[in-house]
């Protein structure tokens, strides 16, 4: 069975690698796919956080990376995926991931969404946090994978 794990991954953290990891136990096939979302501004690409979770899960045979536009589940369709996995880091997560889940389904009966909570130690960690702390030249090592630190570094070079 395919699963889609969606998002824009800006940059990817420990806590979504957690997610990949695990959902790749639960699935023949994961596709982590960044969404391209023209009404944010994000600090890396599309390619660069695409590039960014490659080579974070190239330990994961059965773990793929794309980029998509558009709805979820229309991209899930496409790719023959029958579940879409979220993350929840803490209570106001599944408010949101709740609303979507249930949109999601009204759109396309067929998808199942399955959450899962990402471990404790990353139970806090969000990809603006991250931008912050490296922004400010702050310790990053235990909060994003190690391509991440290095595309991090460069971009706030004097932090």
């Amino acid at each position: 069975m395919i699963a889609l794990y969606p998002g824009s991954f800006d940059p990817i953290t420990l806590g979504h690698l957690d997610v990949i990891e695990r959902a790749s136990r639960l699935f023949s096939k994961v596709i982590v796919a960044v969404l391209k979302n023209p009404n944010k501004t994000p600090l890396f690409s599309p390619e660069q956080r695409q590039a960014q979770i490659s080579l974070s899960t190239a330990h994961l045979k059965n773990v793929e990376v794309d980029t998509f536009s558009g709805l979820t589940v229309a991209y899930a369709r496409q790719r023959g995926a029958k579940v879409i996995v979220r993350g929840l880091r803490v209570l106001s997560d599944f408010d949101v991931e709740l609303q979507m889940a249930h949109t999601n389904k009204l759109l396309a009966p067929e998808l199942e969404t399955l959450f899962l909570a990402t471990a404790s130690e990353h139970s806090f960690v969000s990809s603006s946090l991250v931008k912050e702390v490296a922004k400010l030249g702050g310790p990053i090592d235990h909060l994003v994978p190690a391509p991440v630190i290095r595309d991090l570094r460069e971009r706030f070079p004097s932090a």
